[in-house]
């Protein structure tokens, strides 16, 4: 007999809704209940592709004694973290606070007016892990409600305090130049110079931080910044954290050196990345970052994209019951597929009888192209070349395996994510593919998940958009918009990006700086969330930050770059003291203190080809570019009032509030760019 959840479209709300437990999804029939009932909530906080969620479910959320002691003393609420953002932030602080830890499954305790009390994140089904029986804290919880309420009820609204302290107030400095040196040496001194990247086991990709590493590069030329950045993109490529056949990334490393992956694949973990390495070509021209970008498009064009131009949320980790099933490989199977051309495969990706991971191997590159030529006596050409028709046929051959669960939830902040990096790369690449993916998903998400009066919903899934916006849905999107256009100069992506700039300006600022998660039209929540911390993706207001900046400069309008100075300043001690934790916040104060060049170039596509490709020829983080038609009127102010010189393509820079003398030659539109 299914539950509640059965009328949901989260996909990992309905992998619970056939569990014995009575689930209801948030909402005011579950919160009127607890207060009916007089019932404490059990919050049960997770996403689709979470291999611990599964578990967790496995062994108690499908136990019927476990779930006839949820039936009986508590309310019992799902949450899919990925649709409700604002719930997964308040509840997280909330467990951090309790604990000094967080993860998923999240698993909180909350009075019928919603403080949480208790909480945690996996809790076994017997004791073990130096962790509770979750049936036993279910039991201890009950006792405590039943004749300790008041010491509860104390305690919640303590931790309330704390959670609601916790938010980062305005401190009015001026932006401070120095502390993008200072984050600098503190990302330096914490490098990890073995395997790259920063932290130990588990270890997470950064992509926010590399991207203000190479910002700081371009501007520096500081070649221990190259260094960091070039010794992390190899290292995490070249382990099992990175799909040596289909291309992508999984979530996380479980080890330092990046062999042995959790599963999952996140489609902002690729968005992000895929742009990384782009980025990364652009400064080295080392055609294996273009690849590697270009595999991690592919692969979401091929796995991700839906039909009518979304994007898909995750893949799971799992499949056929076993985490990693789907991309683990016995040498027995590699010699099925490649007969006599297995050898260099298993030599190439260090592939044993053994195994690396359960019995089986984890792929990853354990020699060098040259090695491997030495090795069996042929030229590095045709080592590569045998390589990679060996890794086509593997890939083919995994085709025909269970496939992990994959999440088609369409969310409209790792979209725009995903349609900057599509956007980008079909400019940088010139591929005309990639330009067609990014428009269809712009398309998309503004025609299925924008509501005529121009406010946007969270998800979208089998045709149904439902939830309000949040500040990310609205930030990230702008930021794809205004990637968009500047490869397409189409101006409706720019028109549609200003919209949504306005929305977040009208809705979600803070009087005191910055922006709320929230609309202020949301549902009413024990505390209005305001996030301020990047994490494994941007904060909404680091990019809302970095939108309203580019606003600026496009239309000339301060109250962009007032809004954007005032959400700088609220976080300007955290990006001294934690930079790793305000990475996006670092590439907005670059961006804000830089010498943005502001391009305007008049003419057709056509006849501008030449002064767009001196434009874009190198990545310059610090600029932003328009182009109008001759003798049409253009919504773009940074347009306005410019005509080409003789009849000519003519491009016009300006700088620091100046403009310099319009131009028709590429190579003097290159001098004004590089001083």
């Amino acid at each position: 007999m299914p539950n509640r959840l059965i009328n949901e479209t989260s996909p990992y709300l309905l992998q619970h809704a056939h569990n014995p437990v009575d689930w209801y999804p948030w909402g005011t029939d579950a919160l009127e209940k607890a207060q009916r009932e007089d019932k404490p909530i059990f919050l049960s906080i997770g996403y689709a592709a979470c291999h611990w969620c599964h578990v967790m479910e496995h062994e108690s959320f499908e136990d019927e004694g476990t779930a006839a002691l949820l039936n009986e003393n508590f309310v019992s609420i799902k949450v899919d973290r990925e649709e409700r953002p604002d719930l997964d932030s308040i509840y997280m602080r909330a467990v951090v606070a309790l604990t000094r830890q967080g993860g998923w499954p999240m698993s909180v305790f909350l009075t019928p007016e919603g403080v949480p009390f208790y909480g945690g994140t996996y809790f076994p089904n017997t004791r073990r892990y130096s962790m509770p029986a979750f049936a036993d804290v279910l039991k201890a919880v009950t006792d405590a409600w039943k004749n300790r309420r008041e010491q509860i009820k104390a305690s919640g609204v303590k931790i309330l305090q704390v959670i609601r302290d916790d938010l980062i107030e305005s401190q009015g400095a001026p932006l401070d130049r120095r502390i993008l040196d200072q984050a600098t040496t503190t990302i330096y001194q914490s490098f990890d110079w073995t395997n790259g990247g920063w932290g130990s086991a588990p270890k997470f990709p950064q992509p926010l931080t590399i991207e203000f590493l190479i910002r700081r590069y371009v501007t520096t030329h500081d070649d221990l910044l190259l260094k960091m950045i070039v010794k992390t993109l190899d290292q995490m490529a070249r382990g099992g954290m990175y799909d040596q056949l289909g291309g992508g990334f999984h979530r996380y490393s479980t080890d330092a050196a990046w062999r042995v992956p959790h599963f999952e694949k996140m489609l902002y973990d690729n968005a992000q990345l895929a742009r990384v390495y782009l980025h990364a070509w652009q400064i080295t021209q080392d055609h294996h970052y273009r690849h590697l970008a270009e595999q991690t498009l592919d692969y979401v064009a091929r796995e991700m994209t839906d039909p009518r131009g979304g994007f898909y949320s995750t893949q799971d980790a799992d499949s056929e019951g076993h985490e990693g099933e789907f991309y683990v490989w016995t040498v027995a199977e590699i010699r099925a597929v490649l007969g006599d051309e297995a050898p260099i495969f298993l030599n190439a990706y260090g592939v044993t009888e053994g195994g690396n991971f359960e019995g089986k191997n984890i792929l990853s590159i354990a020699r060098d192209l040259d090695v491997l030529a030495a090795m069996h006596r042929l030229s590095q050409t045709e080592i590569e070349t045998r390589l990679e028709t060996a890794r086509q046929k593997l890939l083919a051959g995994r085709e025909q395996r269970v496939k992990p669960a994959r999440d088609d939830t369409v969310l409209a902040a790792w979209n725009g994510l995903m349609l900057a990096a599509f956007a980008q790369a079909a400019r940088a690449l010139n591929r005309a593919d990639y330009r067609v993916i990014a428009e269809r998903n712009a398309d998309f998400v503004l025609s299925e998940m924008r509501e005529p009066i121009g406010r946007l919903r969270r998800s979208w899934k089998q045709g149904k958009a439902r939830l309000n916006g949040y500040l990310e849905d609205y930030a990230n999107l702008a930021e794809g918009l205004l990637t968009l256009y500047e490869t397409t100069f189409h101006p409706r992506w720019f028109v549609a990006a200003r919209e949504l700039g306005d929305a977040m300006l009208a809705h979600f600022a803070d009087p005191q700086g910055g922006f709320f998660d929230t609309s202020d039209d949301h549902e009413a929540l024990v505390m209005r969330p305001k996030d301020m911390q990047d994490n494994a993706v941007p904060s909404g207001n680091a990019m809302a930050a970095t939108v309203l900046l580019k606003l600026g400069a496009f239309t000339g309008d301060y109250r962009y770059r007032e809004a954007a100075e005032r959400a700088l300043q609220s976080a300007q001690r955290a990006l001294r003291t934690a930079p790793l934790g305000f990475a996006q916040w670092l590439s907005a104060l670059d961006f804000a203190l830089g010498d943005v060049k502001e391009i305007a170039i008049i003419g057709t596509p056509d006849a501008s080809r030449g002064l767009l490709d001196v434009v874009f020829r190198e990545y310059r983080p610090s600029q932003i570019v328009a182009l109008g038609t001759p003798g049409e009127s253009s919504p773009i102010p940074l347009l306005g009032g410019r005509a080409q010189l003789n009849g000519r393509a003519t491009a016009y820079v300006c700088q620091n509030l100046a403009c310099r003398l319009p131009v028709t030659e590429p190579e003097a539109l290159k001098a004004q760019l590089e001083t």
